[in-house]
C-alpha cells in the first residue's frame, strides 16, 4: 500500500491504488483491490460550487434509477462538510457529514427523533453521513479514506462520540461487517426519500482502536475483512489532520 502524498493546497490527501473493475457500487458489494490497474486518486473538500456541482451528478448516477430525489446542495450550509474523490479529473466518490448541534437537527430526525434524543440525554455527540456514493469500478481504498478522514474532522479534531446512519435495510449488513456499526433502531418508512430506513449506530472510540490496530496494513492483514485495513496509517494520519487544521484542503 503506497503512503499518502500531500501536495498542492487543494487536496487533502492523494494516494495510489489498485483498481479491479466491478459491476456492483460499493455500498452494495465490495470489490477487492488486486488488479493491472494503478491510479492516484485525490481527496478534496468540496469547498466550490463546481466540486458540489460535481458532487451532485455522482449522486444522481448512482441513486436517481432507484427512484431517489438528489437535490443539489446550497453553496453553504452550517454545520455540514463534503468529501470528494477524484482521480484522472473524474469524480468517482463523495461523502457528507452531518454535525449535530444547538442551531439545527440532523437528516435522521425526522425519522428517529427519539432514539436520537436518548443519546443527546446522554452527552453524546452525534454526526452523521449522508449523501454518500461511490462509483462503479473504485477501489475500496477510497471509501476507507472518505470514512477515515471524516473521523479524523470529526472526532480527533472536534470531539464528536457517535456516528448514527440512516440506511436502507438492505445495506444495513454492510455498514455493519465492513465498520462495525450496530442496530439502534428498528425499521420505518423513511419520508424524505419514500423507502425503509434503519438506524445503526457508530461509536468512534470503536473506530478509533480499529484504525490503530488495522490501519495501513493491508498487505499484512489480509485476513481482516472490514474496511480498518485500508484506513491511513498513523503517521499519514497525523499528516491529514495538519492539512485540515491548517485550512488546506
Amino acid at each position: 500500500m503506497s503512503p499518502a502524498i500531500f501536495k498542492d493546497k487543494a487536496t487533502i490527501v492523494s494516494f495510489q491504488s489498485p483498481n479491479r473493475p466491478s459491476d456492483t457500487p460499493v455500498v452494495e458489494d465490495c470489490p477487492d483491490d488486486s488488479s493491472f490497474d494503478i491510479q492516484e486518486f485525490n481527496i478534496r473538500m468540496a469547498n466550490s460550487h463546481g466540486r458540489r456541482e460535481a458532487a451532485t451528478l455522482l449522486l444522481k448516477k448512482m441513486y436517481s434509477w432507484r427512484g431517489y430525489s438528489v437535490e443539489p446542495p446550497p453553496d453553504y450550509e452550517p454545520n455540514v462538510i463534503t468529501l470528494t474523490a477524484d482521480t484522472a479529473g473524474k469524480t468517482v466518490g463523495t461523502m457528507t457529514l452531518c454535525f449535530d448541534s444547538d442551531d439545527g437537527d440532523l437528516p435522521a430526525d425526522e425519522t428517529f427523533r427519539t432514539e436520537l434524543d436518548a443519546l443527546r440525554a446522554q452527552s453524546r455527540r452525534l454526526c452523521e453521513p449522508s449523501r454518500l456514493a461511490i462509483d462503479r469500478d473504485t477501489p475500496k481504498r477510497v471509501f476507507a479514506a472518505l470514512m477515515h478522514i471524516s473521523y479524523i474532522y470529526a472526532h480527533k479534531m472536534h470531539g464528536f462520540t457517535d456516528y448514527v446512519i440512516e440506511v436502507n435495510p438492505r445495506h444495513a449488513m454492510f455498514y455493519k461487517r465492513m465498520l462495525g456499526f450496530r442496530d439502534f433502531a428498528a425499521e420505518r418508512m423513511c419520508e424524505r426519500v419514500n423507502a425503509p430506513a434503519v438506524l445503526l449506530r457508530l461509536e468512534c472510540d470503536y473506530m478509533a482502536e480499529q484504525i490503530g490496530k488495522f490501519g495501513g496494513l493491508f498487505e499484512t492483514a489480509a485476513k481482516e475483512r472490514s474496511f480498518y485495513p485500508f484506513a491511513f496509517s498513523s503517521r499519514d494520519a497525523a499528516g491529514i489532520q495538519h492539512r485540515l487544521e491548517t485550512g488546506q484542503g
